[in-house]
């Protein structure tokens, strides 16, 4: 990018407009960034902006071409907005998990950001994300953000998420000849929802002093970002309201075809080559202009990406979160890579073609990992508010911790697999304890409550680590004898009622972070008290809807019920499954608690052959004054008797305080559809 100056204004961007850069740490002292509004947001990503780090300079470069002052050396798209800055990259590895980056987009719209500038991705075969990344991008497109995303260097008609996901903006890039480069991604998604942008050999900042060059979509994306920026800042000065959804549709819808590109070659142009000068005619030659682009019939309008986000496939998430992207050509996961005299790495696409979408077969093997897209909240906000369902864990942390507590532990008769009573180890008879094992740790926590103030309690999500517990305040022990009896159940036979499937977790995020013994960092949450710590017992609930319903246990129909209803719950946690951070987030998980809690409602229906057919939750209508209500709602149909009515239940829920609370009893009604 050259120097320049305004055609159309003599600032570029307005205070009032804010855009977030999730990138690896940028280098705020260089003299490009002097005068501009830029705060750096704690992260998850423990680091600094080091001269020699990667990552860094991944960052800085991205953050100069979007906040470059027009008297430094690099002259910004947008040196007037307020910028943010959320590392999502350490200095010691070039990757981010889709949960952590997920954490990020949450943590910018939370600071308020309109645009969020994201020059990285994860290749994937079909453009399917995990659940963390997808709820967050919905809660963008919820919002009116704009999320702008590079469209990734494989070179092929391939996706990376989050460009690929509905309201997303995706940049390809362009040569200096405004053609296509050959590492580009073009996927189908891509035609309709990507512009192009220079991406060769784009000038940027780099730690320490200096500017430097390189090329790829990573460079392309800041540069989309900051023409949005500029058009929101039009509107700001004219005294309107900002609309980031609005001007992606009219980026969109004013692009130019490529340069120089054959027919053959149309698809990799995507939507077209970014065209500042016509977006910003029609924007300013009529008010109703940006209004009309959004309702063209052969272009997606914002409303309808968030509609396409209720639909998009998702997938459950993995164990493997924060694993490091191996810097090689064997690499299974998507790697930086960059064009020219920058260091060449390789990104390898997975298999292609239809089948059902899996775990394994939609991530082709890879790691769950985020890359910057280099050519071939503060996520623990203070006194925030949580409500998650998981399942509850532990944690040493260290291995100095794991070792104290297996030497503190009693071995374990080999014959018996019970503790020992003998202070004396027999290498004969008995075997080290293992303190991994959660059996031998509720048995040791059992005889010694005081140590489970040592350890670390995790509350994970298909295996995955999202929170730590950490008990404070004057009822701290009875929120730790909480923990344990819960951590029992889980141990318990998953046949009888006490066993303990999943565990719903209020809490204040404290701001602060722990690192796991795994080097995986996650944000910290504190029960205030033992009320609203719940364990869902699966068992319990469908026996008692059976007894309720006058069915045998062991007869068959009561073997078909209990399938039935055991689906049903286990359904409502899969599809709600979230961080439980934001408004909407604790409604829905408290409405899966509440339905636990009030089981013998959805009896009937369930018992009577009827199978849920969607969750939702939207703003209630009605709400007390200083409140945040939400309705949740459930469906039920008849899979056997699609003429029969569907049944209906409503949950209205007030989630301003730490608890949730039902305001009412839940209501119910039938419906033809």
């Amino acid at each position: 990018m050259e120097p320049r100056t305004s055609p159309f204004l003599p600032n570029w961007g307005h205070a009032n407009v804010r855009v977030a850069v999730l990138d690896g740490y940028a280098d705020l002292s260089h003299p490009c960034f002097r005068g501009s509004d830029i705060s750096m947001l704690s992260s998850l990503v423990e680091g600094d902006a080091s001269a020699s780090s990667e990552s860094a300079t991944h960052g800085t470069h991205v953050a100069s071409v979007l906040f470059g002052g027009q008297d430094s050396e690099v002259h910004g798209m947008a040196p007037d907005c307020t910028g943010l800055i959320i590392p999502i990259y350490s200095n010691k590895s070039l990757s981010s998990s889709q949960l952590d980056l997920a954490r990020a987009i949450e943590m910018a719209a939370d600071h308020g950001a309109h645009v969020i500038n994201i020059s990285g991705g994860q290749l994937t075969d079909f453009g399917e994300a995990d659940v963390w990344l997808h709820n967050a991008i919905r809660l963008c497109c919820d919002r009116n953000i704009l999320v702008v995303a590079a469209a990734g260097n494989d070179g092929c008609e391939c996706l990376h998420v989050p460009a690929a996901l509905p309201s997303v903006l995706a940049v390809g890039a362009l040569d200096r000849k405004g053609r296509p480069m050959n590492f580009s991604n073009w996927g189908d998604r891509y035609q309709t929802s990507g512009v192009m942008a220079p991406g060769e050999q784009i000038l940027g900042a780099k730690p320490g002093g200096g500017t430097t060059r390189a090329s790829g979509t990573s460079f392309a994306t800041p540069l989309v970002s900051g023409a949005a920026a500029f058009l929101l800042g039009v509107q700001a000065s004219r005294g309107e309201k900002p609309d980031p959804l609005g001007i992606r549709q009219l980026l969109l819808d004013t692009a130019l075809s490529c340069d120089g590109a054959s027919s053959e070659d149309s698809n990799r142009c995507l939507a077209g080559r970014l065209n500042l000068a016509g977006a910003f005619d029609a924007l300013t030659g009529s008010k109703q202009m940006i209004h009309a682009a959004t309702t063209k019939g052969n272009a997606v309008t914002p409303q309808c990406a968030c509609e396409d986000l209720e639909t998009e496939k998702v997938l459950p998430d993995s164990a493997g979160h924060g694993a490091e992207a191996q810097k090689s050509e064997e690499s299974h996961s998507a790697t930086p890579s960059t064009v020219g005299s920058v260091k060449q790495w390789s990104a390898r696409a997975g298999g292609s073609g239809g089948g059902p979408i899996t775990a394994s077969r939609a991530n082709g093997g890879r790691m769950n990992a985020i890359v910057p897209s280099q050519s071939p909240d503060e996520v623990a906000e203070a006194e925030g508010i949580v409500y998650a369902i998981g399942v509850l864990g532990y944690d040493f942390g260290t291995e100095a911790r794991r070792d104290s507590f297996k030497q503190a532990m009693p071995a374990i008769d080999r014959a018996t697999g019970e503790p020992t009573t003998d202070p004396v180890f027999d290498p004969v008879g008995t075997v080290p304890a293992n303190p991994y094992d959660a059996r031998q740790m509720v048995r040791y926590l059992h005889d010694n409550p005081w140590e489970a103030g040592s350890l670390i309690w995790t509350l994970n999500i298909d295996l995955t680590p999202v929170y730590v517990i950490e008990p404070a305040g004057p009822y701290a022990a009875d929120v730790y004898e909480a923990l344990r009896e819960l951590l029992q159940g889980e141990i318990q036979a998953e046949t009888v009622d006490e066993f303990v499937e999943r565990v719903s977790a209020p809490g204040l995020l404290n701001g602060r972070t722990v690192k796991l013994f795994s080097g995986q960092v996650v944000p910290v949450i504190e029960p205030q008290n033992r009320r609203g710590l719940f364990g869902w017992h699966t068992n319990a609930l469908v026996n008692l809807a059976l007894k309720q319903a006058k069915i045998d246990f062991d007869s068959a129909q009561g073997q078909k019920i209990r399938d039935s209803l055991s689906g049903f719950l286990n359904r409502i946690y899969y599809d709600l499954r979230n961080l439980g951070k934001t408004s909407q987030e604790r409604a829905l998980n408290f409405g899966a608690t509440s339905v636990f809690q009030a089981m013998q409602i959805f009896t009937d229906p369930v018992t009577q052959g009827m199978q849920l057919d969607e969750i939702s939750v939207q703003k209630s209508p009605f709400c007390r004054m200083d409140s945040d209500c939400w309705d949740v709602k459930l469906k039920f149909f008849d899979p056997e008797n699609n003429q029969r009515a569907k049944l209906n239940f409503r949950y209205t829920i007030d989630v301003s305080d730490l608890i949730p609370i039902p305001m009412g009893d839940p209501k119910r009604w039938t419906s033809a559809f």
